[in-house]
């Protein structure tokens, strides 16, 4: 189980966002991160007897300043990536702990141009694959709706009067799934995020096979 001091530490974090506060709190949120980090190894291990997890990454707590004009020095929240192995494996997984905002992220945050240009050719010629995976009863039940930023109207070269525009005009192609402080601190917290992530394969092996293939169906990795 995580410590719940995880929470009391952001919150005071918060309230105290300074660097000499944080000096003299140090210790107690290398304790923490090493909690998360510990989590993270063990929600690798786990995805490795089904999937292909290249890395995890677990988020330094230093905030780029340089840009904005909130200038506190530190994030108030853990976040960890998990990169699955490309370029046949498609899709990335996200945990996020923070009081009161805590959720798990699955899919596509930011696509390049080629591979988002090659999802919407795929869903404009036939979107059924894509339909019957997002309807289904458990992934609905998991993760709910696709979200994600989109375009206003149709992007460049595609018809707003498209039946799929809905999927065609997304930019991002994103499942959030909210957790509750129970959840977060839960000692069944481990096997909520991996099957969470199980979940989602469907909808990822989807997207896997479409970007490893060309329009025709052509493999692209030979």
């Amino acid at each position: 189980m995580l410590s719940k001091d995880i929470y009391t530490f952001f919150s005071d974090l918060e309230q105290n966002n300074s660097r000499e506060w944080f000096a003299d709190h140090k210790p107690r949120f290398k304790a923490l991160e090493a909690e998360v980090k510990a989590l993270g190894d063990r929600v690798v291990s786990e995805l490795q007897s089904s999937d292909q997890v290249e890395k995890m990454k677990l988020f330094r707590i230093y905030r780029d300043v340089r840009f904005s004009k909130d200038k506190s020095p530190y994030k108030t929240h853990f976040g960890m990536a998990f990169h699955r192995l490309k370029p046949e494996f498609r899709g990335g997984y996200y945990v996020h702990i923070k009081p009161g905002d805590s959720f798990l992220a699955v899919g596509f945050w930011d696509p390049n141009k080629e591979d988002l240009l090659r999802l919407r050719k795929e869903i404009e010629m036939d979107a059924s694959e894509l339909r019957t995976i997002l309807n289904d009863s458990e992934l609905q039940k998991v993760w709910g709706d696709l979200t994600g930023e989109e375009v206003k109207t149709a992007p460049k070269g595609f018809s707003k009067e498209h039946p799929d525009i809905d999927l065609i005009k997304k930019k991002q192609f994103l499942f959030i799934r909210k957790l509750s402080s129970s959840e977060v601190f839960s000692s069944d917290f481990e096997s909520l995020i991996t099957d969470s992530f199980r979940a989602i394969r469907p909808f990822f092996d989807y997207c896997s096979s479409v970007l490893t293939t060309d329009l025709n169906g052509e493999s692209l990795l030979n």
